[in-house]
């Protein structure tokens, strides 16, 4: 699934650099700039998760989130350039989920507001995933239904859950070797096409003609939706 995070910050140019990190992660990313705007579209949206300014023009992060937790439990993390004790002390005295400094680096915001994801939903998402035949257990890493059972690799795992938490919707090319390598990504797109071709042998009854891991030429590639068979 594509979680949604609301960001309520008042500098642009920031809202935008996050906006841009959070949708190549393939996330849905809604953006607001003061706590009444965010209340707004928080209660539009119902977000999966708030990253939050404790600096705002009409008021301070603290008191929006304590309206947002009024209306619902939705996980929420602070950004902000103060570093102070007092300040992140209270954040999370409130009941926060996470406290993150600025300036910060892009990869230390999305692997720290995945951690926060994955610890508020985890338990509600399937431990398994079924493509026809087979099952793959996430908790084992193995797929079964097959002639016996196999194991996927560490790759083949990321790719395969990249593409589940999105099952449905296109995953770019550069998103999908995003999840599986850091730095420059350029020279990876072969290499991705080889893991695919891989774990499509562990999950396809034929792999020459998939049902389930399909590609979007041009664009990249797509987990059958749910009930397909």
């Amino acid at each position: 699934m594509s979680y949604k995070i609301l960001l309520v910050d008042d500098e642009p140019a920031l809202r935008h650099m996050v906006r841009d990190i959070l949708l190549a992660e393939q996330y849905i990313v809604f953006t607001a700039a003061t706590c009444v705007e965010g209340a707004a579209v928080a209660a539009a949206e119902q977000p999966d998760a708030v990253l939050l300014d404790v600096m705002l023009p009409d008021g301070d992060g603290f008191s929006l989130f304590q309206r947002l937790r009024q209306e619902r439990d939705v996980p929420v993390l602070f950004l902000s350039a103060r570093d102070e004790d007092e300040a992140r002390l209270r954040g999370l005295g409130l009941g926060a989920d996470d406290y993150i400094t600025k300036p910060f680096l892009p990869k230390e915001l999305c692997l720290r507001l995945a951690a926060v994801l994955r610890r508020v939903y985890g338990q509600k998402q399937t431990a398994s995933l079924t493509l026809g035949r087979r099952t793959v257990d996430w908790g084992t890493g193995t797929v079964s239904g097959g002639a016996q059972p196999v194991s996927l690799t560490a790759k083949e795992y990321a790719l395969l859950h990249k593409l589940w938490c999105n099952r449905g919707n296109i995953v770019t090319i550069d998103a999908l070797c995003a999840a599986l390598w850091e730095g420059t990504l350029v020279g990876y797109e072969n290499t991705l096409m080889v893991h695919i071709r891989r774990l499509r042998e562990k999950i396809e009854d034929d792999p020459s003609h998939p049902r389930y891991l399909l590609t979007v030429r041009g664009l990249g590639y797509r987990l059958a939706p749910e009930g397909t068979s």
